[in-house]
């Protein structure tokens, strides 16, 4: 049995956003505000999705990119420092940025 309460936590910490929502992904949880993707959750620890405008305030904060194996890095999503995450108002933040990112696409 999954324990979802650190995705719990993290919801209710964004309710600044309005609807966000999670769905089951990479064995966590993406996050989404309506049908855009800005998050995932996973093992207890939440990623926001990041671009070349974004990144470096996380690499300064000596975050790392989401690895959900050993053999896969999505360098497009960084941890939240946990600063920030018990913050409402700095998360809610945060997840703006993430959601005005300019993803990246492969090929580019």
């Amino acid at each position: 049995m999954r324990d979802d309460s650190f995705k719990d936590y993290v919801l209710d910490q964004l309710t600044m956003l309005g609807a966000v929502r999670a769905r089951a992904m990479f064995g966590g949880h993406g996050l989404y505000r309506g049908l855009e993707f800005f998050g995932i959750v996973h093992q207890g620890r939440l990623y926001f999705r990041t671009d070349a405008r974004t990144r470096p305030g996380y690499i300064a904060r000596s975050m790392s990119p989401f690895q959900p194996n050993p053999r896969q890095t999505l360098a497009s999503y960084y941890e939240v420092p946990a600063d920030v995450l018990d913050d409402v108002e700095i998360l809610a933040n945060w997840a703006r940025a993430a959601l005005s990112t300019n993803p990246e696409r492969r090929g580019k």
